[in-house]
């Protein structure tokens, strides 16, 4: 056979070739047979090396090291080799992913005999020789020692099966530079568990405390390593690229939006600390947005939680063998699946493997953020304490899309109905629906969120602000998209249209008053972006966002009555940046009811009070910090603003003036009015008279489609679960849900006439942007 130039590197260790024994990572003969080959072309000495023949980069749940337990009674500074042949796809085949033949004749890195002499002879440059960094025996024992529960007298089988992982490991890190790093995955998760001290010992405390013998303890263990350990292989890696391109380019545009220095600054991040990557959730796409750019970025594998439920036939085969990591809803009555994954989350953060979860545990069903989920968070930082991990990075990330095809599905959620069970028969549908054009996508990363060290775990405060502090870098890097602000703008004019020229005015204004404040702004926003404002309509109309109607002499766009539901998805996507500029407005007008001394201290009572009124809905900073916020944005507005505020209702009227934009009754209409519809249905209630959040969200949907027929509210955006759940919280933290005597009504009522009197000045300010769109 030809001598292939991958032939020319030495695989001899510096050592004495008569101790050292090779092992060979082999999947056939003809493997062995190229390694011998190797050996025997560069053999300082006359003897025949000593080698041992095992296959380590096939099937990474089981190791068979067998072959190898004999070999390793010999002298401690015996050096120990690792070997291995590469097989690495044309560039061709690499660019265009896994194809149909690839599944019939099996993955082209690991070519059966025939097909890998073929590549030999034709194409030797895919073939490589990787010769790991060896070790001696001595240190092996020493590293063994280490990790195992009961120190260095374990049976050599053991022992074997450790060296034989070290070994898969070293030329698994070696291919790597050839490879990439997208491929870094871990390997024989299980075995390594099963022999770490650590989770022997805490299986052993568990079944003393539970009063179980300790093979029942660990016969459940094992199944449910088996049930979650993600088992991610190259070849499946890229069929899940492939899949995810495929399928988000069925409506949007191929190049996802992001910002390649960020990235480079996050694989940085990954390669030096324990990272997490926690992004927002809109959509079932974004378990393929993540994915997707971290692949193209040749970024390392990141191990995906996702709920049981998606792990159903087809889709759950791929994604296990791509890195996600299946858990249950729920196990807090189960310690033994807790203990478990927590080791399991703790080897992935010590060997550096990133994790990647949707923060929120579900799709957001409003457009803005939702409140995080502590559990996964709460596991991973309890995995951190226990191995004493230090400076952990959790990496928020933002993913937006123009449009989304789920809007329309969370829309008849939220008036009652309710959601269909994920199934392989619904993921085909569900893909089928995506091809019609959506737009874009983009992708936002924020400033880390840095511990030095995992808080206590049973410190629920720390791990409250950990995750709030994660929410408010996500909604800081969330860009502002052109859907967004045309829905906010219709809303806002709503039951009105607006001409083309109306419209885009109302844009610009929206626009530029976030560029002054640095808000992101997507890449939709050019400079040429009113040239093709109408084709970006078009979209928007064929979704059935937006309604145009051009017969007239002017082309008017604007939001039906229906279509309200779907349209406050999209505003509600950015509004976090315009809450304090709303709460500014609507406190203005409730301090010009004061006396003039009394406006400036009116004012501020206010603000704090619809902070307050509003805490279940958005992220605001810290009350000190949130007052500065409030200060800054009224010096931007006017540096004379003190003054003004001073001189009661001709200074208010001035400064609103100047708050042009306007926007309360673009942003916050919705969330009054939910709320006036909770407080209405308690307010009926006899005094004695209590409603569970259910039943009260119940009644809820009922009057709230009475009060829209009779236009008691302005809209059926405003009838949602989500937003009676909120606004029933906000009536138990008042003390309002349960039967109590008079006082218990009198709260009711009165907290109804105030939200009745908010909806009022609401519509002032509507009214005030109207006589002012009409001037102009």
């Amino acid at each position: 056979m030809q001598m292939s130039t991958q032939f020319v590197d030495n695989p001899w260790p510096d050592a004495d070739p008569g101790k050292i024994i090779f092992i060979l990572d082999v999947a056939n003969s003809f493997e062995q047979e190229l390694l011998q080959q190797w050996l025997a072309g560069h053999n300082p000495g006359s003897g025949v090396p000593v080698t041992v023949a095992l296959s380590l980069s096939g099937d990474q749940s089981h190791l068979d090291s067998r072959a190898l337990v004999g070999k390793l009674q010999v002298d401690a500074d015996t050096v120990l080799a690792p070997l291995r042949v590469t097989w690495l796809p044309s560039q061709a085949a690499i660019d265009s992913g896994p194809r149909l033949r690839d599944f019939l004749f099996g993955d082209p890195r690991r070519p059966s005999p025939k097909r890998a002499r073929r590549i030999l002879q034709d194409t030797p440059e895919q073939v490589h020789f990787i010769a790991a960094a060896p070790g001696s025996i001595e240190e092996l024992q020493e590293a063994f020692a280490q990790l195992q529960h009961a120190g260095a007298e374990e049976p050599r089988d053991k022992f074997a099966a450790f060296v034989a992982r070290r070994a898969s490991i070293t030329l698994d890190l070696s291919e790597r530079r050839l490879q990439g790093g997208r491929y870094k995955v871990p390997r024989y998760v299980a075995e390594s568990l099963l022999t770490s001290r650590a989770y022997l010992s805490g299986l052993e405390e568990l079944a003393r405390s539970e009063g179980e013998s300790q093979d029942k303890v660990l016969n459940a263990c094992r199944a449910y390593i088996k049930e979650m350990v993600s088992i991610p292989r190259t070849f499946w890696i890229d069929v899940n690229a492939r899949f995810n391109q495929f399928v988000l380019g069925l409506g949007y545009e191929d190049e996802i939006v992001c910002d390649v220095e960020a990235v480079e600054k996050m694989r940085k991040m990954v390669r030096e600390s324990p990272a997490m990557l926690l992004w927002t959730h809109k959509t079932y796409l974004d378990g393929m947005v993540v994915p997707k750019v971290l692949y193209d970025h040749d970024f390392p594998l990141p191990h995906m939680f996702g709920g049981a439920n998606m792990s159903f036939v087809g889709l759950g085969f791929l994604l296990r063998r791509s890195g996600a990591i299946f858990i249950r809803r729920s196990f807090k009555d189960n310690p033994a699946y807790k203990l478990t994954l927590r080791h399991y989350i703790g080897y992935l953060m010590e060997k550096r493997f990133p994790m990647t979860w949707a923060f929120e545990g579900t799709r957001s069903r409003m457009g803005k953020l939702m409140p995080p989920r502590y559990g996964l968070l709460k596991y991973v930082l309890e995995a951190c304490h226990a191995t004493d991990a230090q400076n952990i990075h959790i990496i928020p990330i933002s993913i937006s899309y123009d449009l989304i095809r789920d809007v329309e599905e969370y829309a008849t959620e939220q008036t009652g109905r309710g959601k269909g069970a994920e199934s392989l028969r619904w993921f085909i549908g569900y893909i089928r629906s995506l091809a019609k054009p959506m737009g874009r996508i983009y992708m936002d990363i924020g400033e880390p969120v840095v511990l030095d060290r995992a808080p206590d775990p049973g410190d629920s405060l720390a791990l409250s602000k950990i995750a709030f502090e994660i929410a408010v870098e996500a909604n800081k890097v969330t860009p502002i998209t052109f859907p967004s602000l045309v829905t906010m703008s219709l809303l806002g004019a709503a039951p009105r249209a607006l001409t083309t020229r109306e419209l885009a005015a109302e844009v610009q204004a929206l626009l530029q008053w976030a560029q002054q404040r640095s808000a992101r702004i997507s890449s939709d926003f050019d400079p040429e972006y009113a040239d093709h404002l109408r084709g970006l309509l078009d979209i928007m109309i064929n979704e059935n966002v937006l309604t145009c109607y051009d017969e007239g002499p002017e082309v008017v766009y604007a939001i039906a009555l229906e279509q309200h539901p779907v349209a406050s998805y999209y505003r509600n996507t950015v509004i976090h940046f315009f809450v304090n500029k709303a709460i500014i407005e609507l406190s203005l007008l409730k301090a010009a009811e004061a006396e003039d001394k009394q406006a400036t201290d009116l004012f501020w009572k206010e603000t704090e009070h619809l902070r307050d009124l509003f805490k279940f809905e958005f992220f605001y900073a810290p009350s000190e910090e949130f007052r500065a916020q409030i200060s800054t944005e009224l010096e931007r507005c006017n540096p004379d603003w003190a003054s003004h505020l001073e001189q009661g209702s001709p200074g208010l009227a001035r400064l609103l003036d100047d708050l042009q934009p306007l926007v309360s009754h673009a942003t916050l209409l919705t969330y009054v009015e939910a709320y006036r519809v909770v407080a209405d249905v308690l307010a009926r209630l006899e005094a004695n008279q209590g409603l569970e959040q259910k039943d009260c969200v119940v009644a809820a949907l009922k009057y709230g489609r009475q009060a829209y027929l009779q236009r008691r509210i302005s809209s059926a955006a405003s009838i949602g679960k989500i937003l009676f759940q909120n606004g029933y919280q906000q009536m138990q933290h008042l003390g309002l849900t349960e039967g109590g005597g008079d006082d218990v009504a009198a709260g009711r009522a009165a907290v109804a006439q105030e939200l009745r009197e908010l909806a009022r000045r609401v519509e002032r300010i509507r009214a005030r942007v109207m006589d002012r769109r009409g001037s102009v």
